[in-house]
């Protein structure tokens, strides 16, 4: 089997190190005010029709480090714009050209997990676009203001965290027909004859067979839950993805215990050489704990 693997983006926001207290020290620039100089929505210099493409909101205090990107083609500078002490995470994309493109997509996803390895971060849904900076401030950092700072103060050094298992095939297979009978009985029946003649016996072994492994998917997924339960705030069952997930779960957790989380998913791959793949992914934003 291979060993779970772990994702890290390059940090690309933070804090100043000598950050005040953001009681104290949180930048208030007023309704509509940009971190940095930023085009308005409408045609660009360029003579491009331009909109505010928005990815996350974060604390007011966060500096942003320069050269950070986002998407496009070539991809934009990421600006902030803050209102009071949440601020968002935006930068000018073309409105003359649809969003969608697989890397607009990493783009995104990609700025919100390294953000979320700093600092708390509300992921919006890929593809959000406003026509520009004071949109940005009266759409929807104003009126949620005090609900998005309730919950950035909730997830402060959180981030969430996805533990991903696959079935071995030829493992999973061999469980299956060592502890079911009739599943051997119809493979036995079926060998070597032809498709026409066995399709009722190949349905009814298709059908045992994926019962058999979703109530094996249930047991190791439960079996992961409880392991990782007293590690996590907060934990989601995430849908299969494919016949032979044999669990798929994103726990929100506190960064420092990474270590802990790491060291229980080896030893789940301990427990489960050669009979399932896994792999950790994480920080990264909370997207399954935030609905913004």
């Amino acid at each position: 089997m291979s060993g779970p693997t772990g994702k890290r983006g390059t940090v690309q926001t933070g804090r100043p190190r000598t950050q005040a207290p953001r009681t104290a020290g949180r930048h208030d620039t007023g309704r509509g005010d940009r971190a940095a100089t930023a085009r308005s929505g409408g045609p660009g210099a360029s003579g491009r029709v331009t909109g505010t493409y928005v990815y996350g909101i974060i604390p007011s205090d966060v500096e942003l480090t320069p050269g950070t990107r986002g998407v496009g083609d070539p991809p934009n500078p990421v600006e902030l714009v803050r209102h009071e002490e949440i601020a968002a995470l935006v930068s000018d994309v073309s409105t003359d050209r649809p969003l969608g493109r697989p890397d607009d997509l990493l783009a995104h996803e990609r700025l919100l997990d390294a953000t979320a390895a700093e600092v708390p971060v509300l992921p919006l849904r890929f593809g959000a676009v406003v026509t520009d900076a004071r949109a940005v401030v009266d759409e929807l950092l104003a009126p949620h203001h005090d609900e998005f700072l309730t919950t950035l103060n909730e997830l402060e050094g959180r981030a969430e965290y996805v533990v991903k298992g696959r079935y071995v095939e030829r493992a999973v297979l061999r469980e299956v027909l060592d502890e079911n009978p009739e599943i051997a009985r119809l493979r036995d029946a079926i060998s070597g004859r032809p498709e026409e003649a066995t399709w009722d016996a190949r349905m009814r072994l298709g059908e045992l067979v994926n019962t058999s492994i979703a109530a094996k998917r249930e047991a190791d997924t439960a079996a992961l839950v409880d392991a990782f339960d007293p590690l996590c705030v907060s934990i989601v069952v995430r849908e299969p993805t494919h016949e032979q997930d044999a669990a798929h779960v994103a726990l929100l957790a506190d960064t420092d215990r990474w270590p802990e989380i790491e060291e229980a998913v080896d030893e789940f791959g301990d427990r489960w050489a050669d009979r399932v793949e896994l792999r950790l992914l994480g920080p990264l934003a909370a997207y399954d704990f935030v609905r913004a």
